[in-house]
């Protein structure tokens, strides 16, 4: 009998007893009370306790001095696994719990989608019964239409008439979240499952745009309907969201009018609102519901002065339908249909507003991937750098994005109004003379240059450029397309001293940049960073001046895996983290106009590896991985804001309207080169001005490999030139040429040499020899220098340089190789670095 005690001690929570590893078996130690408190203590600050701290133990703790310290070791063994089991078993149970819901809830889809099929083989029956007997049918029908008398719309001029309002729209709400009065298809790309947002479905045949989504969320359903209800703060398209009445319902319910306001995705279209009864109610199962619907009429809402920058939208029955879940949390339901107008924006537009899958994306599936963030964020699952909270982080962000649309809509009760333009209407010029921002050190008041803001803002159509690449290479290239010195002038806008123009105090970057990760969702569909840009001083004098500019940036839709309808850069100078510190967003948006039939992102890298493939599998490669995006369309808009003086605010127009034109040059031109319609290396041909046939290049650098070290560089150097530049480009080693000349700059690498140097062929002219090397690596290079012109090639010892991102990258051994054109003079010079990896 005390053994049978003694063993279930052993794996009971108290650690009472435990075996003692080598011992006879059966012999266990029994602990007391004080010792077993003792023990959990030292356990609390350090599970894994070393031999010497085990021993420390030992001579503190006087209770303890009957126990062996092999004892002891083993005490701590069996608690970490007896800790480790309970931890597993939560999480198993947790898991356990989410399937089960899960598995509800493909039960019941999948008998919505019995009797959405029993549904359509009888109207599949009544059709083929009207048919067979047409003449009747038209007989009858005529007088049918005549006579079935429609449902007025309930008069919403007062109480009772809302109510009735309400609860109809409850009716078909709930007939569409759980029922068949639409016919809802799987959206393509997502895909049911425990770690999956959700089941999402979007409309096919309906009238408007519709999009379902249901999942599950650790949160209790009157959290998530608190969270819903607040549509500003996860939709990132609502600008405002104001309840003009409520009255009481049954249930403890409330009926309210709401007015809502969206912001225009981009300039060349008008932004929508709606004018809405919104109803919430408690079911009797205990689920909650949320139940909205536009109202007739135009009238509704604010005055017409006010809402005169708006196209009015209908909202059909819409809402959220939250059920407890066993086990804690909830099941959440989420259905928007919309009208939004499509015929009052251009033509090349219209897919914005006729697509289900945009709503889906914007809306509908938005709405379940923040709730499901704020679940994570209670669970302390998610920890943020440099201690954060997470909502404080969250709040910069959507503070970003806010920043960007207010500039993009220009509305005109923000205080926005359109400057005279120079005659050219490719970029917009708004004024905001209202956004004063004053230097003052109290609090509350924010700092800069008393005058207002200023906003440069154009929009253009882009062919065959996926979104996510281009974005990832303007956020990875920043010197590809911005002005460091007018970075300097925003970010002087944050200082107690005024601002200038660019020019007046010249500023040098290294054009390098260092990107500090903050935050992300939880499925990486937006990540805060902070950008660290290395700024330089021109004289000594200026030494104790200069500063590094830091930027709060937050990309949208630039991971793989992310499935989006928008795909945004948005940055904004900051001098630290406090709640009132004003931020200018400028950036970049990207919107598909052709959505792909599979909703992956494409999967193409900066480097531009599928852009110089060659031969055959050139075109094959093409076909198969961007066949979608030759065909693909979307619209860019640009909007970057400037504060301005006064006195200087034509000066900083003039200077924004040329600075956004230069940004659209750039644009063009990466995008040119990003295009998978362009194959071959001709694409880093256009960039690479004066720069021969890459062909040409590949059979130089070998050839010249071979002349001067006497071995081949590649196994068939005597394949034709298409096939030299395949193997050049899949080399496992980094191949990197540079121009001759007295400061040489960085003109071709293979595939592995981007990867070291993490840049592309459209910035690597940004990179020069000396730039990549750490003091030794530039003495042994230089002092090898008449060795490699004496004899024709150098070897250089092992070493670190630096990659175009800042980050240390150790080789091997280098060798370095004049590269001889056909005519003999050398045309440029090689380098090959051996067995680099990223320190």
């Amino acid at each position: 009998m005390a053994a049978a005690v003694a063993m279930r001690g052993s794996s009971s929570d108290g650690g009472g007893y435990d075996k003692v590893s080598g011992m006879d078996s059966g012999k266990y130690v029994r602990y007391t009370p004080e010792q077993v408190e003792a023990l959990e203590r030292v356990y609390a600050d350090c599970p894994k306790p070393t031999s010497s701290r085990r021993q420390q133990l030992l001579r503190e703790c006087p209770i303890l001095a009957n126990i062996e310290p092999k004892q002891i070791k083993v005490w701590f063994q069996n608690r970490r696994c007896r800790d480790k089991q309970r931890k597993e078993s939560s999480r198993l149970q947790a898991v356990n719990r989410k399937l089960t819901a899960m598995n509800k809830l493909l039960m019941e889809e999948n008998e919505r989608l019995q009797k959405q099929v029993s549904q359509l083989v009888h109207e599949n029956a009544h059709m083929r019964q009207q048919l067979h007997n047409t003449p009747l049918a038209n007989d009858t029908s005529c007088e049918s239409n005549v006579t079935t008398p429609q449902n007025p719309l309930r008069d919403a001029s007062n109480p009772s008439g809302l109510l009735s309002i309400a609860e109809e729209t409850l009716t078909e709400f709930l007939s569409k979240a759980t029922g068949t009065a639409i016919d809802w298809v799987q959206m393509p790309g997502m895909k049911p499952g425990p770690d999956s947002v959700g089941i999402v479905a979007i409309s096919h045949g309906c009238r408007g745009v519709a999009a379902r989504a249901c999942g599950l969320v650790n949160l209790e359903p009157t959290k998530v309907v608190e969270i819903l209800k607040d549509r500003p703060s996860w939709f990132r398209d609502c600008r405002n969201l104001e309840v003009f009445t409520m009255i009481p319902a049954g249930n403890g319910g409330t009926v309210e009018l709401v007015y809502t306001q969206l912001y225009a995705p981009t300039t060349l279209v008008p932004a929508r609102d709606f004018w809405t009864l919104r109803y919430t109610t408690t079911m009797e199962d205990g689920s909650l519901v949320v139940c909205e619907r536009s109202l007739s009429g135009s009238g509704g809402g604010p005055s017409a002065a006010s809402a005169q920058q708006y196209v009015r939208a209908e909202m059909l029955p819409s809402g959220y339908l939250v059920r407890p879940c066993e086990g804690g949390g909830s099941i959440v339901h989420i259905v928007d249909h919309l009208d939004l107008e499509a015929w009052s924006v251009p033509e090349v537009l219209r897919p914005l507003y006729e697509s289900s899958r945009v709503v889906a994306q914007k809306m509908t599936t938005a709405a379940l991937r923040h709730i499901r963030q704020i679940a994570q964020e209670t669970s302390g699952e998610v920890v943020y750098a440099l201690g954060r909270q997470p909502a404080v982080l969250r709040t910069f962000s959507q503070r970003l994005s806010r920043g960007f649309n207010d500039a993009i809509s220009g509305f005109n009760d923000d205080g926005w109004s359109i400057m005279g333009g120079d005659g050219v209407e490719d970029v917009v010029i708004a004024c905001n003379s209202t956004k004063k921002i004053r230097s003052s050190s109290n609090a509350g008041i924010t700092f800069g240059a008393p005058g207002g803001i200023i906003c440069a803002k154009a929009s253009m159509l882009l062919q065959s450029v996926p979104p996510a690449v281009l974005v990832r290479f303007l956020r990875e290239h920043r010197s590809e397309w911005a002005d460091y010195n007018i970075d300097a002038y925003l970010a002087s806008a944050l200082k107690t001293s005024a601002c200038s123009l660019p020019g007046l105090r010249p500023m040098r970057f290294s054009g390098s940049q260092i990107i500090i990760p903050l935050a992300h969702t939880v499925e990486n569909e937006e990540i805060l960073e902070v950008v660290r840009l290395e700024g330089q001083p021109l004289t000594h004098d200026e030494a104790l001046l200069s500063r590094d500019i830091h930027l709060l940036q937050l990309c949208t839709g630039i991971d793989e895996k992310s499935v989006g309808s928008s795909f945004q850069l948005v940055f904004a100078p900051i001098d630290d983290f406090p709640d009132e510190t004003p931020l200018i967003s400028s950036g970049f948006r990207v919107i598909p106009l052709d959505m792909k039939t599979d909703g992956a992102s494409s999967g193409r890298t900066l480097d531009l590896a599928s852009s110089l493939e060659v031969g055959s599998a050139t075109a094959q490669a093409s076909g198969d991985a961007s066949a979608d995006d030759c065909n693909l369309r979307s619209v860019l808009t640009i909007a970057f804001q400037f504060p301005y003086e006064l006195h200087l605010q034509d000066s900083v127009a003039a200077m924004a309207r040329q600075y956004v034109r230069s940004i659209v040059s750039a644009v063009q031109r990466v995008s040119m080169a990003i295009s998978p319609s362009q194959t071959g290396l001709n694409a880093g041909q256009r960039i690479i001005s004066g720069f021969p046939e890459a062909a040409t290049l590949a059979r130089w650098v070998c050839q010249s490999y071979h002349y001067h070290l006497g071995v081949e560089l590649l196994s068939q150097s005597d394949g034709d030139a298409e096939q030299l530049l395949k193997m050049l480009w899949h080399y496992q080693d980094a191949i990197l040429c540079c121009s001759f000349k007295e400061k040489p700059v960085f003109t071709f690498a293979n595939k592995a040499g981007l990867d070291m140097l993490e840049t592309s062929l459209v910035a690597l002219q940004d990179l020069t020899l000396d730039r990549i090397f750490d003091e030794p690596g530039k003495e042994a290079l230089f002092s090898n220098i008449p060795k490699l012109m004496e004899q024709g090639h150098v070897y250089l010892p092992s070493g670190v340089c630096m990659s175009g991102m800042g980050r240390h990258v150790s080789f091997d051994q280098a060798v370095a190789w004049k590269v001889l054109a056909e005519d003999s003079n050398v045309h440029c010079l090689a380098f090959c670095f051996v067995n680099w990896s990223f320190v």
